[in-house]
């Protein structure tokens, strides 16, 4: 009207607005994706089009309206006329379809309508281009309204390279002049508030390349990677490069491969840490300023357009010294999660090795980034290796650190954490969303209504998302309603079991919707809740969160429970396997430990945690002793280090080619025009694991002349033997073998004899192959094989086996049989223990017998340590099964079973293995079932053994279960234990017995003399019917009691009897003896002895009453008494007047006791003498020798006398006897061979004696003559020596000539001894490990000084 503009829109005041946009994408292959993101400004032109668009589109509808509200008018004049009915049909049929058109119109123009999900009606088509053309690509997206595009390649940037357009939704995208990089996936992405949707072409730019009119029609690049990097070991704070030569053929100009470093498989990229290098020859990466993180598998790979080459090798970094001995080492692996505009998560790795003590927790600092001051965030060191840090001023960059803490001290701080930003995770979300990200989301735009001071929704879903005792973290949803200001949050708690609610966080609230919480009480419940605020007020609290208990949710993992195995790897490493641990919540890894034998002394084998079961353990000392365990760790932290794995000295593992025999390693075993088919034997050495494959090459041979050695197989073969297919007739070849086990790849076999692939003629069948044994014991051995290849002109129809010994010539060989053996194997008998024996086996068909076999050994004939045989077991319910026990089963071994040497029938036995056991139960017995079962363990030595089940023995089995069937189902129930009586505890007696088996309906009468006894006052019955046992129980016996006591049992048709029958003395006794245990028992229910008064002589001698009491009180009184007089304590010595009658009384309320003990001088001096007497013992002297014994008492009334070879020794001038003090002793001057043999010490007081024996061993020298001591000496150093007599040190002189040569022999010469060198001559020896000494008695003698002796006693 006017001047005046109305604008008319179809949209309500507070719709929503609609957007929708189309983005292409465009992801470059090796590059990723590469697109850009719409900024604020181009949201803002977004909303403008978008209202520009509901204005137009209100202006269409009002016309639309107009005209069908005219209509409707027009159509309200009702004029009469007259119709037919055809008429009347065909305006109905008009009115149902303009009310139709009318409502398909309405629904259009409802708001809740205007939008649905984008779809794609004609889909952009992938393309294929040459180099240098245009491309064109083409979509037609439908939806409601009409889409504003918003393309993610920059086409301002690029104007001569992309052209976007958008006509009527169909929207297109040129690219101009292409070239090969533009070879890509380009996506196209339509979104709006109902969804996504979004597709995909492919646009392939071929390129004509410039070299291929050089090369031929195309290149074919090889790379080859030389100078390879071993496994590294650097320390933290070092610089390490590891580098590679790369060659790549053919050398095209200006072509470079592409070079990519990985650790533990992720892309490295460069960084302050990281630095990489392309030289066009060399690739070289530098880890600069190394730390734990960076330890890992490094790979270099090598990428062409041809493929791509790989390399790897480990990285091992150490732990820098430490500054104080005995502190944890630094944690690593620093990360920051959840991060929020005042709140951060940090979490971390704990170190390989904790120091002299457990790591007692963990300081975590921060630092501002630009700042180097740095700020502790915990005053107490917390456990869990995982804290939140709050407090953080939004806006603001941090990074943080972790130290470890023991009793030793601090460690070092780690590396420190990636920079974050304390910011709202939408905002960050935005801002990643930068030019060098694709979109990856959906934008709403919302209008709130322009008023303010609005109070803000109460949260939602408030949730504890951690728990331990040192903190709980919550966390919740924003309000809906919020206002355009934005909100802010108080924390409030309340203890269980009370209905008071306290604010948490009263000096401020908090802006991000976690929050940690603090000095809490460990084992008390919590609820918690939350408040929003804003400046128009505070919400109402959220919903409760229930009751939470502080304490540690997480527990520490469990350990290892087994080392499998450690096995050889190279000359300084060992793989380490071991089985993970059950269930593990959070597990960060494993730490790897490895010891010397014999040190005690635990070293880290990786610093960084590992996740897989099965490590190399590298840096070892080749030769040396391990021993190895495994640890688990989680944030809670390490667990219980694994059982120790077995020794294991650090050797090779690498097995080679050998082969000990005279024959040639290979074995021809057929040969045709165009193949041969070739045999070998196994390695003698596997290098200690398995032998998993062999590898097969080849060469031609024209006279001297060799070619090139090729591969005949890339897959290992299981066999030994191969079929070499596409040779040359009549020409001449060589072949050599490569083993391999666990460990890798042996070195090549010698080349075998030149072999002409010519087509054999020959009529008898070739070599049988595989020959190996089993079951070796002292005197037989088990020989297997498997058919020849070539058969010759008719099948085999037989073998010969022959043996002889290993050492003996081709003439001594011998046959095992006389006839023909139909099987492939047999079982040699009658050899000797302990001798080595070789074997060969040959075929037989019609035509004749073939040549022999590759040998098999030498096989040493003997019983390998820890083999059982098999036997054959029945047990309780008729099962017959045969069972093999190995209990050194190592992890990784199983047991193999077998029939007649071949796979068992899985319908005819059940094999059971477990704890180093077999049980193979045969499911249905009968004469199917004979035949030789045999069972093998595998990664062992060949612990092998078999049973021959024979025909007579499968009858005897079979009698066996059904006998026991016949005894079960009989109509007697069989007892496994007859009625029995034992005394209880009170005096209480239990007459019990036991069935072998029963069913639930079985039913038991108890009967004493005829009579049926019930359960009641008296009597207590019990029947166990899962194990059997039927009990009856009796408080006491009384005199009515003495009869016949009978069980009668019932089950079904069976029935069973036992009885027991108590009369006369054995009744008398047994009532005895109810009556003094019930009397026990009463006396023990206050205050008793539980040992009486006895006495005990000391080692000094002393004499000791003693008791030992129970159940007594502070109020108990203990008096003692001696013959009935009380006496207090003294501290007389014992003599004859302390013998008499002692007692002892305890009394209380309860109850007294009395222990009386008869003391008499003969019972103290029997027990004390049986404590006097120390073992004889000799020294020697510069006048000959001395026996004495230390005695702890003595008086005069004891009597000692010395025998020598048990005749009494008379005293003499030579030989005398005396006591000094507490000491008897025997001197024997001038001591002679006669003196030599055994003595004895007899001390008798009258009564008893007691005997000490010492054998006096030696030898006796005739003066004049020279003597020589000599003495081996071992020590690592090589130890000093010295030598005594009488504990004085002796020099070399003219009369004295010590010697100590080659480190090993010491030796003593004194020439022309004499009665002054007897003595005790002793050998020193002594290192930094200690001291060790050998002592011996030299005694020297005057032949005519003893002669003339002889005739004076003559």
């Amino acid at each position: 009207k006017g001047q005046e503009v109305v604008k008319l829109s179809t949209l309500p005041k507070r719709a929503k607005q609609q957007v929708l946009k189309c983005i292409f994408l465009l992801a470059f292959p090796h590059v990723g994706f590469f697109c850009v993101c719409p900024s604020h400004d181009t949201v803002r032109e977004l909303m403008d089009a978008q209202k520009e668009e509901a204005t137009e589109e209100g202006i269409n509808y009002v016309a639309m309206r107009n005209l069908f509200v005219r209509e409707a008018r027009e159509a309200l004049d009702v004029k009469v006329v007259k119709k037919t009915r055809s008429t009347q049909i065909k305006e109905s049929v008009e009115r149902m379809e303009l009310s139709r058109t009318w409502t398909q119109f309405r629904r259009k123009m409802n708001p809740d309508n205007l939008t649905h999900p984008p779809e794609f009606t004609v889909k952009p088509r992938g393309q294929t281009v040459w180099e240098g053309k245009t491309v064109k690509l083409h979509c037609t997206v439908a939806g409601w309204p009409r889409y504003k595009n918003n393309v993610l390649i920059d086409v301002k940037a690029h104007p001569e390279k992309y052209t976007v357009e958008s006509n009527y939704n169909m929207h297109s995208l040129e690219i101009k002049n292409c070239d090969f990089f533009d070879t890509a996936q380009y996506y196209i992405s339509a979104l709006n508030v109902k969804g996504e949707a979004s597709s995909v072409a492919t646009v392939v730019v071929k390129r004509k390349d410039r070299y291929n009119r050089k090369l031929g029609h195309g290149v074919t690049f090889e790379t080859t990677i030389i100078d390879k990097f071993e496994v590294a070991f650097g320390r933290e704070g070092e610089t390490l490069s590891l580098g590679c030569t790369v060659i790549v053929y053919p050398t095209v100009k200006k072509y470079q491969p592409e070079v990519v470093w990985y650790r533990n498989s992720v892309p490295l990229k460069p960084s302050k840490w990281v630095h990489t290098h392309w030289s066009g020859e060399r690739a070289t990466l530098t880890l600069i300023h190394l730390n734990k993180e960076d330890e890992g598998l490094y790979t270099l790979r090598v990428n062409t357009k041809s493929g791509f080459d790989t390399y790897s090798a480990y990285v091992f970094v150490q732990d820098a010294d430490v500054e104080v001995e005995g502190v944890p080492v630094a944690p690593l692996d620093v990360r920051c999660h959840d991060v929020n505009k005042d709140y951060v998560v940090v979490t971390w790795k704990q170190p390989a090795v904790e120091g002299s003590s457990s790591i007692q927790g963990y300081y975590i600092d921060r630092c501002e980034v630009g700042c180097h001051h740095w700020a502790l965030c915990n005053d107490v060191p917390v456990k869990y290796a995982r804290f939140p840090v709050t407090g953080l001023v939004e806006g603001r960059s941090y990074i943080f650190r972790v130290r470890a803490v023991n009793k030793a001290g601090i460690s070092r701080p780690s590396r420190v954490s990636e920079a974050v930003v304390a910011m709202d995770p939408s905002d960050r979300a935005r801002l990643r969303a930068g030019p060098l990200a694709p979109w990856t989301g959906m934008i709403k735009f919302t209008e709130e209504d322009p008023t303010v001071g609005v109070v803000p929704g109460e949260p939602t879903d408030v949730v504890v998302t951690e728990a331990t005792k040192s903190y709980v973290v919550l966390a919740w949803k924003p309000p809906v309603q919020r206002g355009h200001e934005g909100v802010m949050y108080y924390i409030e708690k309340c203890i269980s079991g009370t209905d008071t609610w306290q604010r948490v966080n009263t000096s401020a609230p908090v802006k991000s919707p976690r929050f940690a919480l603090f000095d809490l009480a460990e084992g008390k419940s919590y609820s918690f809740r939350v408040r929003c605020c804003n400046s128009a007020g505070v919400s109402e609290p959220s919903v409760s969160t229930g009751e939470i208990t502080v304490g540690d949710k997480l527990g520490e993992p469990s350990g290892p429970t087994l080392i499998s195995m450690a096995t050889r790897n190279t000359a300084t490493s060992v793989v380490v396997f071991w089985k993970a641990c059950k269930d593990v919540k959070h597990l960060v890894g494993y730490y790897i430990e490895c010891s010397v034998v014999g040190t005690d002394v635990w070293m880290p084998c990786n610093n960084k945690p590992v996740k897989q079961t099965r490590f190399v353990c590298h840096g070892l000392t080749t030769g040396a002793n391990y021993v190895f365990r495994v640890k688990a760790v989680n944030p809670a932290g390490y667990s219980q280090s694994s059982p120790n794995s077995d020794a294991l000295v650090v050797l090779p593992a690498i097995c080679e080619c050998l082969h000990h025999n005279s024959s040639p390693l290979f074995t021809l075993l057929l040969a045709v025009k165009d193949y041969m088919v070739l045999g070998w034997s196994p390695p003698a050495n596997n290098g200690g694991a398995d032998i998993r494959g062999y590898f097969l090459d080849y060469r031609t041979v024209k006279g001297n002349a060799v070619g090139k050695w090729h591969e005949l197989n890339h897959k290992a073969l299981t066999t030994t033997s191969y079929k070499a297919e596409n040779l040359k007739e009549n020409v001449f070849y060589e072949f050599q073998v490569r083993a391999m086990n666990m460990a890798g790849v042996s070195k090549a076999s010698l080349p075998s004899a030149s072999l002409e692939c010519k087509e054999w003629t020959l009529t008898v069948p070739g070599v049988p192959v595989g020959l190996h044994v089993l079951e070796i014991r002292d005197t037989s051995v088990v020989v297997l094989w498997e058919t020849p290849t070539f058969d010759g002109r008719t099948p085999v129809n037989g073998y010969y086996l022959d043996f002889k010994e290993a050492s003996a010539g081709e003439e001594c060989w011998k046959a095992a049989h006389e006839k023909v053996n139909k099987m492939k194997y047999m079982k040699v008998t009658g050899l000797k223990s302990g001798t080595s024996y070789v074997f060969r086996v040959r075929a037989q068909n019609l035509a004749g017998v073939g040549k022999p076999s590759e040998l098999v050994g030498p096989v040493l004939a003997k019983t390998l340590p820890g083999t059982k045989e098999i036997y054959v077991d029945v047990d309780d319910d008729g099962v017959i099964s045969m069972i093999f026990e190995f209990p050194e089963m190592k992890p990784g071994s199983e047991f193999v079973w077998s029939k007649n040497y071949q796979a068992i029938d899985a319908s005819r036995l059940t094999i059971v293995s477990e704890q180093g056991k077999s049980r193979a139960i045969f499911n249905s017995p009968s004469l199917e079932d004979l035949g030789t079962f045999s069972c093998v363990v595998t990664n062992t030595d060949g612990i092998s053994s078999s049973f021959t089940l024979t025909e007579e023995g499968e009858s005897l089995l079979l009698c066996s279960s059904a006998w026991f069937n016949k005894i079960w189902f009989s109509p007697v129930i069989p007892f496994k234990t007859e009625m029995a009586m034992e005394l209880l505890e009170k005096g209480r007696v239990r007459f019990w017995t036991q069935v072998e088996k029963c069913t639930s309906a079985c039913q038991v009468e108890y009967v004493f003399n005829d009579l049926i006894i019930s359960h009641g006052q008296k009597y207590t019955m019990n029947f166990d019917k899962n194990t059997g046992i039927i009990e009856m129980f009796m408080d006491s016996l009384e005199v009515t009691d003495e009869g016949t006591y009978t069980f009668n049992l019932v089950d079904g048709k069976a029935k069973g009897t036992t009885s027991l029958v108590l009369i006369g003395e054995e009744f008398m006794e047994l009532q005895k003896k109810s009556q003094f245990e019930r009397a026990e028992w009463v006396r023990k229910q206050g205050p008793h002895f539980v040992e009486y008064l006895d006495f005990v002589v000391t080692s000094e001698c002393d004499v000791l009453l003693k008791c030992k009491v129970g159940n007594v009180r502070p109020e108990t009184e203990i008096t003692w008494s001696k013959n009935s007089i009380e006496i207090a304590e003294g501290d007389e010595d014992l003599s004859k007047k302390d013998a008499g009658v002692y007692e002892v009384f305890l009394k209380d309320d309860r109850g007294r006791d009395k222990s009386t003990f008869n003391l008499t001088d003969a019972a103290v001096l029997n027990e004390l003498f049986r404590v006097i007497g120390d073992e004889i013992k000799v020294i020697s002297t510069e006048h000959g020798i001395i026996l004495y014994s230390t005695v702890t008492y003595y008086n005069e009334d004891l009597r000692v006398a010395w025998l020598h070879k048990e005749a009494k020794i008379a005293a003499s001038e030579r030989v005398k006897a005396g006591v000094t003090g507490e000491q008897l002793w025997l001197k024997i001057n001038e001591p002679t061979e006669k003196d030599k043999g055994r003595y004895t010490m007899d001390i008798f007081d009258g009564k008893g004696s007691v005997k000490r024996f010492v054998d006096l061993i030696g030898q006796a020298w005739e003066e004049g003559k020279s003597l020589n001591l000599t003495g081996n000496v071992w020590g690592d150093p090589v130890p000093e020596v010295s030598w005594t007599k009488n504990d004085k040190l002796l020099v070399s002189d003219e009369r004295y000539k010590l010697k100590f040569e080659q480190g090993k022999f010491a030796s003593i010469t004194i020439a022309a001894v004499t009665t002054t060198d007897s003595g005790k001559y002793a050998l020193l020896v002594k290192n930094k490990y200690g001291t060790e000494a050998g002592e011996f008695t030299v005694s020297v003698y005057n032949p005519d000084d003893e002669e003339a002796k002889e005739e004076k006693k003559d």
